[in-house]
């Protein structure tokens, strides 16, 4: 299963709300809830596009458990 630290680097990196860290990302809260609660993932290219913004390997973010 795919997992992810998004909630992890919100709050200890960026110390944002989700609603603030969602515009940052470049999403809307249902979307950006729906992936901090492994319910789904963004598409791959989406996926890349926050790790450049958030200056992280796409490995550091989304990872096998």
């Amino acid at each position: 299963m795919v997992k992810n630290r998004l909630k992890e680097i919100r709050m200890k990196e960026h110390m944002m709300s989700p609603g603030e860290f969602a515009l940052y990302i470049g999403t809307d809260m249902q979307n950006y809830n729906n992936w901090e609660s492994n319910r789904s993932k963004p598409k791959l290219e989406l996926a890349m596009s926050i790790a450049l913004k958030l200056n992280k390997r796409i490995e550091e973010i989304w990872y096998f458990e």
